[in-house]
């Protein structure tokens, strides 16, 4: 009896012109990755076990496969799909069969929403965003509820951040 291959936990984000892809598989050796106008075939053996992984991943829309890369980072592999119109709208998907598949996971680290500006602050939001999700959550920007240190005299007595540091024993 062969081990039927088993589809390798893959997350994904997009930008306008291109999709990121992770594999999260560690120590594949000499993967197999084809880039079609359609899909993605991805196959290799990794992980702790060295098991073997095969999957191919009907997108959404088509790609440009000749502009399209894999970068095998020993942990991980990552991929870097350009779409074939750069130009176009955010995919709501990745893949076209509109199947919920449970080895496809968004990437929250990478994800970047259609309507955010090009600037990208803190995890990925822009900056602005992330003033108002404060001043919306109490905390930083707008004055309310941020603190006042003018009446902290630099001189007072005791204050321990003058005083030497005293020997170990």
């Amino acid at each position: 009896m062969t081990d039927q291959p088993l589809p390798p936990p893959v997350m994904w984000a997009q930008r306008s012109s291109i999709v990121f892809l992770t594999i999260n598989l560690e120590d594949v050796k000499n993967p197999e990755i084809k880039f079609n106008k359609d899909s993605i075939y991805f196959k290799g053996t990794g992980g702790v076990e060295k098991k073997n992984y095969e999957v191919t991943i009907p997108l959404f829309k088509e790609i440009d496969p000749e502009q399209s890369k894999s970068f095998n980072k020993g942990r991980c592999i990552e991929i870097i799909v350009t779409k074939a119109n750069t130009d176009g709208p955010y995919w709501p998907t990745l893949t076209s069969d509109k199947k919920k598949h449970h080895w496809l996971k968004c990437d929250f680290n990478k994800w970047h929403d259609e309507d955010d500006s090009g600037d990208e602050g803190v995890g990925g939001m822009g900056g602005g965003d992330f003033d108002e999700m404060m001043r919306q959550m109490g905390g930083l920007g707008g004055g309310a509820g941020k603190p006042n240190f003018d009446d902290i005299e630099g001189d007072e007595v005791g204050d321990s951040d003058d005083e030497p540091i005293p020997e170990l024993e």
